[in-house]
């Protein structure tokens, strides 16, 4: 390097020089005068670049003259960054310039696992993971500390002072992270205990569908709170009301028969049935639709079968005043009752 040329003390790992001389000697490499500005600088650098950079292919091509190079260029650059922030600096210092060659790239760090382990990949992915458990429990322990001294009202105070401590909890990024320091102080105070809801979850939550994406789940709620039901729920409403009138058509006409059904009223029970199976039809057509369109498999609905419909309400005693085979023998009984009472009578006025 440029630095070894000169007549100074020189170290066992840096060297000492004057700051003056060091600029002086940085102008002198990149082959301009002192006075020049930064533009200047940088002009010449790329134009000495070109030459000198080992992978150009000109003949002065040399890493160590490049090495040279980009270390005066990064002095230069620092010098002139000072001054834009009205920095002033003494020429006559002394600067300690350290003779770092070039290392091995065994001391590199690896890019994963925030360069932390040593070994193999399992290896390293194992270390993460221990040093990742260990800074969780550390922060676990350190929230219940924080949150034991908040509870019992043991606000951290100023050395000697009688006044209660602000932001306890600093960070590093100033205004970018107040809003934190704001909420931690709020929790020291205790403004946030005792809140209505507090560890209850939320409401909108509750009827949130895992698999549905939250995007569609808030559309869905709009639309229902606006009034909006979907087709399938209509027509599975329109469905079952369909169902319930022909039960009931089915219950009326049953009720002008007798129990069990004589002869000539087969026939017109018959007549009813086939007047009921257009009905039938039109509602299993309905219930098609309604599998084609319903969101779940688990919502279908299968055919309605009017047999089945018609025997239940055949054989269920129907509501009227017809006499059916086992009310005879009920009818007499009144009259045998009377006749006893009057043997009583009878027996006593003997």
């Amino acid at each position: 390097m440029f630095l070894k040329r000169f007549h100074f003390l020189q170290l066992r790992n840096f060297t000492i020089i004057k700051r003056a001389e060091l600029y002086r000697r940085c102008y002198e490499i990149l082959g301009i005068p002192d006075s020049s500005d930064q533009n200047t600088v940088r002009r010449a650098y790329i134009e000495i670049v070109k030459k000198v950079h080992p992978d150009s292919g000109h003949p002065e091509a040399s890493a160590e003259k490049f090495q040279e190079v980009d270390e005066c260029f990064k002095l230069l650059m620092e010098k002139y960054a000072k001054n834009r922030r009205n920095i002033e600096l003494d020429p006559d210092d002394d600067v300690k310039v350290f003779d770092i060659r070039h290392t091995a790239p065994q001391h590199r760090q690896f890019l994963t696992y925030g360069g932390f382990g040593i070994g193999t990949p399992f290896q390293r992915e194992k270390q993460y993971q221990q040093r990742r458990a260990m800074k969780a429990q550390e922060n676990v322990l350190e929230h219940r500390l924080q949150k034991s001294i908040a509870s019992e009202g043991a606000l951290i105070k100023k050395g000697g002072g009688d006044h209660f401590k602000k932001h306890a909890i600093k960070t590093k990024y100033g205004f970018d992270r107040v809003v934190e320091d704001l909420i931690q102080e709020a929790m020291n105070k205790g403004d946030f205990n005792n809140l209505s809801g507090a560890g209850k979850p939320l409401k909108d939550l509750q009827s949130q569908n895992p698999y549905v994406d939250f995007t569609t789940h808030k559309m869905n709620k709009i639309l229902i709170d606006n009034g909006f039901t979907p087709a399938w729920i209509l027509l599975h409403k329109e469905i079952r009301v369909d169902i319930d009138e022909l039960k009931e058509c089915l219950k009326k006409e049953r009720s002008k028969f007798h129990n069990p059904l004589e002869l000539h009223e087969t026939f017109f029970w018959d007549k009813t049935l086939k007047k009921a199976q257009e009905n039938v039809t039109k509602i299993n057509k309905k219930i098609d639709n309604f599998n084609l369109i319903v969101p779940t498999m688990s919502k279908q609905m299968t055919h309605i079968q009017l047999n089945s419909i018609a025997e239940k309400i055949l054989n269920t005693k129907p509501d009227h005043g017809f006499p059916t085979i086992e009310e005879p023998n009920k009818s007499q009984q009144p009259a045998d009752n009377k006749t006893d009472l009057f043997s009583l009578i009878n027996f006593i006025m003997k």
